[in-house]
């Protein structure tokens, strides 16, 4: 799959079912070129309630399932 495909999938949280947002970015490691995580712009509704960052990091294993529509990971 490629990033592009990823980027157009949003992201919901499997533990209360609401949008976190959507994949704007992936960072990795320059030494090893392992992926260290996908960088996730916040949903307006939630950027607005919980924080002012527009930005939230998540690390691979937190994705539980990747479907067509949407990417479900669990943020604890």
């Amino acid at each position: 799959m490629k990033l592009s495909e990823l980027q157009k999938k949003d992201i919901v949280s499997i533990r209360d079912g609401k949008k976190i947002g959507r994949i704007v970015d992936v960072e990795f490691d320059v030494k090893s070129g392992y992926m260290i995580h996908f960088v996730i712009e916040k949903a307006h509704f939630v950027r607005s309630l919980f924080s002012q960052t527009e930005e939230l990091n998540i690390k691979f294993t937190q994705i539980k399932k990747l479907g067509e529509d949407v990417i479900l990971i669990d943020i604890s």
